[in-house]
């Protein structure tokens, strides 16, 4: 996983180029842009989405094989947990409809925190597994932009 702001998004660029085009859309994209998605490029594409964060008890972290996410509020702010799925045990294999599997954690303590939004996003790879849609200290409405890039 990966947490940064939008100062250094020029450095993706010598990374990737699908990651760039990504993080460009993020930066440039209003508060008003409409729910949906988006095709930016042929390897990435932008889900619009609002909801309202929770106060979650149960985690389930998800990974995704043929994406990378890079998930970032354009209006509120989410908690997003993280744990290596290594760490994780598989409660549903990989879905290749979804590109998604689904993982539970071992033990309370395996399982790491970042505040998203305000500048800040985060960016996870295939061994990342994340839980997103949580509150920080209240529920709240957010508008989320989940870029999808295609790995190549």
């Amino acid at each position: 996983m990966i947490i940064d702001n939008f100062e250094n998004i020029n450095l993706y660029k010598k990374i990737s180029i699908d990651i760039f085009t990504g993080l460009d859309f993020l930066r440039s994209a209003g508060k008003d842009i409409e729910i949906g998605t988006y095709r930016i490029s042929p390897n990435v594409k932008a889900i619009v989405e609002e909801y309202s964060t929770k106060n979650h008890t149960k985690y389930e972290f998800e990974s995704h094989k043929d994406f990378i996410d890079i998930q970032y509020p354009i209006v509120g702010m989410e908690r997003i947990f993280w744990s290596p799925i290594s760490m994780m045990e598989l409660k549903n294999p990989y879905n290749k409809g979804t590109d998604k599997s689904i993982y539970v954690s071992k033990k309370e303590t395996q399982k790491h925190f970042v505040d998203i939004g305000n500048s800040i996003f985060a960016i996870m790879f295939e061994s990342d597994g994340h839980s997103p849609q949580h509150s920080i200290e209240i529920n709240q409405n957010i508008k989320k932009i989940t870029i999808k890039v295609r790995k190549s």
